[in-house]
């Protein structure tokens, strides 16, 4: 269950992922009168939630510095409303995926009915972006509802992650730092990318040294790769009540079809690797990508 959980997010998370890396689907904020790429970013992430304040924002993301968020919300929601967003970010979503993959509205046919089984039977409770995602997966667009599914599934993921984190008794810094350092995120941008000043990360480079997790450099240790080991293979054991509904013919299936849509998305260039998401390039057959 745990190795097709993790096929299952190396099959959904680039679909999702375009949102983040396609350039209309960036420029997102920009057209509903935003300002910057971040601000959009914030607002479309939680518009699922409703207009949420900085505080439940920063923690339901778990890892961006609260400075960072605090800048986006709540200004965003006067200037926008979480409806107009959504309806924005999903269409913008589909076209990206429609560009890449044009026969992709057929393709979906396949792919909805597991894909709507999984989210509808996984429990939402200390889920919070799964269960407001999963309310919107109802699009008539085949591939906007394909999207919407494959986001659902991605912030279910998302959740038991941060709840993994926080059970490892790390916080969003601190992750962050431990992922840089063993090399699963760009160690040279995740900073800034996140919104954390160099005196915050450099306090948490010195707590995760404390514990024996990075040397004086940042880089993780044997112990910072056996905890970060840890922490995918936790993540992956949560995500695997995704599966639990589908008989194990059906999740093969699934994971079959998924596939060649995701080889054409990162034939298209579309997602840039290294990537701050820490989804690994593809060079091998996907579903035997075991790594962390």
């Amino acid at each position: 269950m745990e190795l097709q959980a993790r096929s299952l997010w190396l099959l959904t998370e680039p679909l999702h992922a375009v949102c983040y890396f396609d350039e209309r689907c960036r420029d997102l904020g920009k057209g509903l009168g935003l300002k910057g790429f971040w601000m959009g970013y914030f607002a479309s992430r939680t518009a699922p939630l409703g207009a949420v304040e900085p505080a439940p924002a920063t923690a339901v993301l778990g890892v961006f510095a609260p400075g960072m968020v605090a800048r986006a919300l709540p200004a965003a929601w006067s200037i926008v409303g979480p409806a107009h967003v959504l309806d924005e970010r999903g269409s913008r979503a589909a076209h990206a995926l429609r560009r890449v993959d044009p026969e992709l509205e057929h393709t979906a046919a396949e792919l909805l009915p597991p894909l709507q089984t999984i989210v509808d039977d996984a429990p939402a409770i200390a889920r919070p972006l799964f269960a407001a995602n999963r309310a919107l997966c109802d699009h008539a667009d085949p591939v906007e509802r394909l999207w919407q599914l494959t986001t659902a599934i991605r912030e279910f993921r998302g959740d038991a992650h941060h709840a993994v984190l926080a059970d490892e008794g790390l916080d969003g810094c601190e992750a962050l730092v431990l992922a840089a350092g063993s090399g699963r995120v760009p160690k040279d941008t995740m900073r800034e990318d996140r919104g954390w000043s160099e005196e915050e990360w450099a306090a948490a480079t010195d707590r995760l040294r404390s514990r024996g997790l990075v040397d004086a450099h940042g880089d993780a240790t044997g112990h910072g790769r056996q905890e970060r080991e840890r922490i995918e293979k936790a993540t992956d054991r949560l995500a695997g009540w995704l599966l639990r509904a589908l008989p194990e013919a059906e999740t093969e299936a699934l994971l079959q079809g998924l596939e060649p849509v995701v080889r054409r998305i990162l034939a298209a260039d579309v997602l840039p690797f290294p990537n701050p998401i820490g989804l690994p390039h593809l060079d091998e057959p996907v579903r035997r990508d075991t790594g962390s």
